[in-house]
């Protein structure tokens, strides 16, 4: 099984990745966008980078080149195996930053995303819901560019996902992320076990 966890930034994405990877057993794959092969890390380090300004295509076409490698490399190869992979981000990150948040149009998007990624969709997005607000200010320091954005951004953000959840609702599935991670953790299990 293919899942991907979405939300705003520190919605807790990477800690309930994480869980769930672990709660799926040892073959499971965890994986995060962009990342997860050599040449995906380095552009990580290019799009995360505070000092670097981007132009919104050239940050598309950023995520998709690394996104592409991942599924060549990894994502395919251990779907192939059988194997479950757990990917903390994915798609609809690129749709819900770029195509709406920056401006760059939802469905462009998500056509250049569909040449990336041809058949290998997830089989299950967990986005996680909170308030872009709180998220944004319990945060202690600022490392990349997106929360540098500020808290209108990450508004933004989030009306895209409702969005997406809408579109896709058969695909994505709203979990809510407020409350202990133990508790968020125990709903996204639910909604696992229901789709396994």
């Amino acid at each position: 099984m293919f899942i991907t966890l979405e939300g705003i930034d520190r919605a807790g994405k990477t800690t309930q990745a994480a869980r769930l990877a672990a709660a799926l057993g040892p073959r499971t794959l965890l994986l995060r966008e962009p990342g997860g092969t050599p040449a995906g890390e380095r552009i990580r380090g290019l799009i995360k980078d505070p000092e670097l300004e981007l132009d919104p295509v050239a940050e598309l076409l950023l995520f998709n080149a690394a996104r592409a490698q991942l599924l060549a490399e990894v994502v395919e190869p251990a779907l192939r195996e059988g194997r479950d992979v757990v990917c903390d981000r994915f798609i609809d990150s690129t749709a819900a930053y770029q195509g709406v948040a920056r401006g760059l149009g939802l469905e462009r998007v998500e056509r250049l995303t569909e040449l990336v990624v041809g058949t290998t969709t997830p089989d299950l997005t967990l986005l996680l819901r909170v308030d872009p607000e709180r998220a944004f200010y319990r945060q202690t320091e600022i490392d990349d560019r997106f929360e540098a954005e500020g808290v209108e951004f990450q508004r933004r953000v989030a009306a895209a996902y409702d969005d997406l959840a809408r579109r896709h609702a058969d695909r994505i599935v709203v979990v809510d992320g407020e409350g202990e991670p133990d508790e968020v953790h125990r709903r996204i299990i639910e909604v696992v076990d229901e789709r396994r």
